[in-house]
């Protein structure tokens, strides 16, 4: 009689590769998700705890409560606004403002902006139709996958449209947000936006602001920003990052977790240049945890930037990731932390190492 074999159960499938994949995402698939991500599924405000120390947290909760209150659901009743084509006729009248008519949640990283953009959408007594919820990035690549006159139309009968992380790039995006956000505040859409950069400065130290100040000064008169100082919520009176793991320990990782994802960190950087950035939340679909190996500073800022959408993309997903290599407050130059993208890497730097944090209780990586 042979001795028992570990091999008579199924054997797991082992890790996934997120260089292996090319994921498609259709028009209504774009429309259907803009709403807040999993991490913030039960942000509320009541949920957000300001920092005694700094004021201006808990006056941005105040102000955030009034505008919410302010926007109850004006349509009409049961009329839905996530369908490519709403009818024009059943869209509620426009509101003219003389005023701003949305609030900019401006402030450093990590000091609660997307906890209290997603309270606002979840305080606004509309139904989730009516209310929009996206990053700038999703943002513009909707008016890519519709056409700009589509996309008015989508969100045209919306009541609120919330934008996370908003932010000029290129010349292209201000004079493209611009008009698309001009129209929608003409047919009373309420808006909604965090930044690390304040509206009228949009754009500084990325291109020729100066060229296309009338957009920028447009888009600021839109808003009425709202200042949060303070320090990196997710750091604060907690341990130093863990350090980086052995490749073996990485690698059994990734075989020990249903579901995990196992890649080499230069392939992945070289794969994120052949997808669109709007897709990297596709990428990491049914993704347990991200496991890389070999991780390095990147070597260019296109590079970084795209870097910087997957960190975001694993952060809202909740996405725990063990790396090997060289710690992630290492993964940007000197140069790069001290350019227009600072803040953008900074934040990237604080998503990651909060992600490493919950990679800590994943089996063979203690």
């Amino acid at each position: 009689m042979s001795a028992p074999s570990t091999s008579a159960s199924p054997a797991s499938p082992g890790p996934v590769a997120l260089t292996g994949r090319e994921p498609q995402v259709p028009p209504e698939r774009l429309v259907a998700e803009l709403v807040p991500p999993p991490r913030f599924d039960a942000a509320r405000f009541d949920t957000y705890i300001p920092d005694p120390a700094q004021p201006s947290q808990s006056e941005a909760v105040k102000a955030l409560g009034a505008f919410a209150g302010g926007l109850g659901d004006a349509g009409p009743a049961g009329t839905a606004r996530r369908s490519l084509w709403p009818l024009r006729s059943r869209r509620p009248a426009p509101r003219r403002q003389d005023g701003p008519s949305g609030v900019y949640l401006d402030g450093g990283y990590g000091v609660g902006k997307t906890h209290l953009l997603a309270s606002l959408w979840h305080a606004v007594a509309a139904p989730p139709e009516r209310k929009a919820f996206g990053t700038f990035v999703e943002l513009t690549n909707l008016v890519g996958a519709l056409g700009f006159q589509q996309t008015v139309a989508t969100l045209s009968g919306h009541r609120l449209l919330c934008i996370d992380e908003f932010e000029l790039d290129d010349p292209g995006d201000t004079v493209l947000v611009s008009s698309l956000l001009s129209r929608l505040v003409e047919e009373g859409v309420a808006l909604a936006a965090t930044s690390n950069t304040l509206p009228g400065k949009l754009g500084e130290g990325r291109f020729a602001a100066a060229d296309f100040l009338r957009e920028i000064q447009g888009l600021s008169a839109h808003f009425r920003a709202l200042r949060i100082d303070g320090e990196d919520y997710r750091h604060r009176g907690l341990p130093q990052a863990p350090p980086p793991r052995p490749d073996a320990e990485v690698t059994a990782a990734a075989h020990a977790v249903p579901g995990a994802s196992l890649d080499d960190f230069g392939a992945l950087l070289g794969h994120l240049a052949r997808v669109h950035p709007s897709r990297y939340g596709a990428l990491c679909d049914g993704v347990a945890a991200v496991c890389l190996t070999g991780v390095h500073p990147v070597p260019d800022q296109s590079t970084a930037l795209r870097l910087v959408v997957l960190a975001d993309r694993l952060y809202d997903r909740e996405v725990p990731v063990l790396a090997s290599g060289v710690p992630f407050d290492r993964l940007f130059s000197p140069e790069m932390l001290n350019g227009g993208y600072r803040k953008k890497y900074l934040r990237a730097v604080s998503r990651l190492t909060a992600l490493a944090r919950e990679a800590d209780g994943l089996p063979s990586a203690v």
